[in-house]
């Protein structure tokens, strides 16, 4: 998968919920120093999954671009405007 990078999430709000726009991503939990170690997820042929350290339930999005969430900022590193 050389060319392409893979976004990163986070859940500092504590959603129970987050939309992604992508099937294969990284969560980190929250934001340092609350992070967790950062895990790969894929979804494979499903639309959802749940990460196994932070139990954050991610579901795909197919209208969202590949680093947009619902809801919006739960990119890893983004900067609160």
């Amino acid at each position: 998968m050389a060319g392409h990078v893979i976004p990163h999430f986070q859940n500092d709000a504590g959603y129970d919920t987050i939309e992604v726009g992508v099937t294969e991503f990284m969560c980190c939990g929250a934001n340092p120093p609350h992070d967790h170690p950062h895990v790969y997820l894929d979804m494979g042929d499903e639309s959802e999954i749940v990460c196994g350290y932070c139990s954050t339930f991610f579901r795909f999005n197919p209208a969202l671009k590949a680093t947009k969430t619902s809801p919006a900022g739960c990119g890893f590193g983004e900067k609160a405007a």
